[in-house]
Formats: structure tokens, sequence, C-alpha cells
């Protein structure tokens, strides 16, 4: 097993968190998809600045180099009577390169994310999943919503 450690992104990893969200939509959308170097620009200033703000992000080391991330949003919920869990949890973005895939990673950082979810009393962790992503929440504890309905929005 490779050892690695899992800990708080910082605003300092923003430059390395976009070229690994480059290498993931590469990954997941191959093709065309504009140039890397404006891209890997702008996406470090939006990382930047989120990361001091309303995303909260962990990183997987190995030999201090980032090879995998999640990240979260808190969303209010309006206030409900009778219970002080008033926000829920986005994940998104969740990542491990595939040289590291099968190690723990991926688990890891999802369990970083629940535990955090525990800590700070989110009422529930949402998550869109791809094909393979799906069975790793599930093993971390993520079931399918019995009540969720969604509207793709298309621009006008």
């Amino acid at each position: 097993m490779t050892p690695f450690t899992v800990r708080k992104a910082q605003a300092a990893d923003a430059v390395a968190l976009a070229h690994l969200r480059w290498r993931f939509k590469q990954e997941d959308e191959p093709g065309p998809r504009g140039e890397e170097e404006p891209f890997i620009r702008e996406c470090t200033e939006w990382m930047r600045v989120r990361l001091a703000g309303p995303w909260t992000a962990w990183v997987a080391e190995v030999d201090n180099e980032v090879h995998g991330h999640v990240f979260l949003n808190h969303v209010e919920k309006v206030p409900e009577p009778g219970t002080t869990a008033d926000t829920l949890g986005y994940v998104t973005n969740f990542y491990v390169c595939p040289e590291y895939r099968g190690r723990g990673l991926g688990k890891a950082l999802l369990e970083e994310v629940v535990r955090h979810g525990q800590q700070n009393r989110l009422d529930t962790l949402i998550v869109w999943p791809s094909e393979r992503s799906a069975s790793l929440y599930r093993r971390v504890g993520f079931t399918a919503p019995e009540e969720t309905l969604e509207l793709p929005i298309e621009p006008l």
C-alpha cells in the first residue's frame, strides 16, 4: 500500500488543483476543450478565491505531491423547526489520478468529507456521481435518494 496523507486544501494548492481539474476533465470528456494554459490560470484564481471562502477541499498527497482531491460546498437551507441541521453539503470535483486509484486515496478523501459533515452538523451530503465513482460513494455510505427530483436547465 502506497503511504499517503489527506489534508485540507489551502490557497497555496490552487495551481496543483487547477492542473488536476484539467486532467480530470480531459479524462472525463476527451476531445478539444480549449487551451490548457488559459484554463489553468483562470481555474487557479477561481480555486484561490473559493478556498478562502465558501468551499472546503481536501487533497491526497503521495511524497508531498497532490494526486487526488474532493470539494465540498455548504448550501444553506431555510430554517426548520426542531432541527439545527440547516445546511447541506454539495460534494463535487472528486478525482484521484489513475495511477493512484485502488490504493485507498479516494476512500480516505470521502471519509474526510463525511467526518467534516458530522462535525459541522450538516443535514445531508449530496453528489451526482459518475458511473465509475458510484460504487465508492456507496461503500462510504452514500445511498440513492427517495425524494429528490432534478430539472436540468436549458439556456433560453
